[in-house]
């Protein structure tokens, strides 16, 4: 489900590059007036901004922080305290239960090949998946490209570890572009390869980096095809294991994982607000994901979006600025492998409330390039016209198409959805790998961030839309 819902955004951030912007007029008063407030805004940032520092507390607190895990509920308790002493207003917690997923012993070798020997080969498992038998599994590879491809060749699957071996596509220049063209082998791999007899699925990294760091991410299963392991394999070993399957006739591989699924646990999504000074109960969500995947420490996917949302309203409240309509800080649990966080919130009666808007960062801590915004074409224009406020550090890109995986479901139910658009080109050097750490995190890019949605957020809160 979690691959769907990305793909999707992945959509809508490809979307978003190409289709162009005619803003609403505003009047000169107005104009100089949110002018100087976004230059407030950009130079406490700049100046003194917190978004590293956030984002920092929030690693070295908890780390990774799998959904179910240990880590993610010291992460959800230092949200709230972070929240409480900032002095967000109407600071608490919504509990959501959660899957408990666990990685376990993971191993893999090549067996007896003629030119390499025993070597091993740098692997992870794929969120979700089922172990192998306790001591492990060995069977021949078959190399497929496509899932078309598998069933071509499904006479000689069976028994077989599938390698699916379909690089992200370098010529696109959006790299999400590349991720969505990619992915389906990382979400259904398993189930063709059980289609077809297979009794694993071993899946290239989702980057375009070749380096020996596997990149992790969810997976599915479907009850009526039999459930096989499944893991990701670095493009570095992908690339050798190809190339040798070229060479050798038969290429046998020794795959051993451990990993299980628990039962569910109680964890729960992370809210603060700056209440709105006329309206309160007319909303704008800001938001990111509280979880990430148990490979590196999470910093860009999404520890950054979590530090860009809360030094948001941290930069509005340092500056006196409370706007008319009420922003609300929401850090999402498990979006990662479930999404429950992101529907738990949709679905959660709110008397008396409206959601206006409804903004998501999730693709990094990157420079941030402008908005990609899912509404229809009159709430569209009014968002829009505020994009001379971000000329001065270029992030000004505010198109159609975009949004973001959590607030999908309120985007379902009427909301005008915003994804914060960024320099995407280095992201999937990190997704999901032992590479997603804070060192990989330059801290003026991700302030910038925070700024951009300080003052969209901000701006949507005053005029409405």
């Amino acid at each position: 489900m979690q691959t769907l819902f990305r793909c999707l955004f992945c959509l809508g951030l490809i979307l978003s590059y190409s289709l162009s912007v005619v803003p609403q007029s505003i009047d000169t008063t107005t104009r100089r007036h949110y002018e100087k407030i976004a230059e407030d805004i950009i130079y406490s940032g700049l100046g003194s901004g917190k978004a590293y520092e956030i984002l920092r507390e929030l690693v070295s607190t908890s780390g990774p922080r799998l959904s179910g895990s240990p880590q993610a509920a010291k992460a959800v308790e230092w949200s709230k305290e972070t929240m409480e002493k900032l002095g967000f207003d109407n600071v608490h917690l919504e509990p959501v239960m959660v899957p408990h997923w666990v990685r376990g012993v993971e191993e893999a070798s090549l067996i007896g090949s003629e030119s390499k020997g025993n070597e091993s080969l740098t692997i992870c498992a794929l969120g979700g998946s089922i172990g192998t038998p306790e001591d492990g599994l060995t069977a021949e590879v078959l190399e497929v490209k496509s899932f078309d491809e598998l069933k071509k060749l499904k006479d000689q699957a069976k028994g077989k570890i599938i390698f699916f071996n379909r690089p992200m596509d370098r010529s696109k220049i959006n790299t999400f572009e590349a991720y969505g063209g990619a992915v389906n082998q990382r979400g259904s791999g398993a189930v063709e390869a059980g289609r077809v007899g297979g009794v694993a699925a071993l899946v290239r990294s989702m980057t375009t980096v070749i380096d020996d760091f596997p990149h992790t991410g969810a997976m599915g299963y479907n009850d009526s095809i039999p459930k096989v392991p499944a893991a990701a394999i670095s493009t570095k070993d992908a690339n050798m294991l190809s190339e040798l399957l070229a060479r050798e006739k038969t290429v046998r591989v020794r795959m051993k994982l451990s990993c299980e699924t628990l039962p569910d646990v109680e964890s729960a999504n992370v809210i603060g607000e700056l209440t709105g000074s006329e309206k309160p109960n007319e909303v704008v969500v800001i938001g990111g994901h509280l979880d990430s995947w148990d490979k590196g420490q999470g910093a860009h996917d999404d520890g950054a979006g979590c530090a860009h949302v809360i030094e948001a309203l941290r930069l509005l409240k340092e500056l006196g600025l409370k706007p008319k309509r009420t922003i609300r800080v929401v850090l999402f649990i498990n979006e990662e492998n479930g999404l429950r966080g992101g529907k738990a919130y949709a679905a959660k009666t709110r008397p008396g409330e409206t959601h206006i808007a409804a903004l998501e960062t999730d693709a990094g801590g990157f420079t941030p390039r402008g908005f990609g915004v899912q509404a229809d074409s009159i709430r569209f224009d009014k968002i829009a016209r505020w994009s001379f406020l971000f000329s001065s550090i270029s992030a000004d890109r505010i198109r159609k198409g975009g949004g973001g995986a959590d607030i999908s479901e309120l985007a379902r139910q009427g909301v005008p959805a915003i994804g914060l658009n960024v320099d995407g080109q280095k992201y999937f050097d990190y997704h999901h790998s032992d590479h997603d750490i804070i060192d990989n995190v330059n801290e003026r890019e991700l302030e910038l961030g925070a700024i951009s949605i300080a003052i969209l957020a901000y701006v949507i809160a005053q005029e409405g839309l």
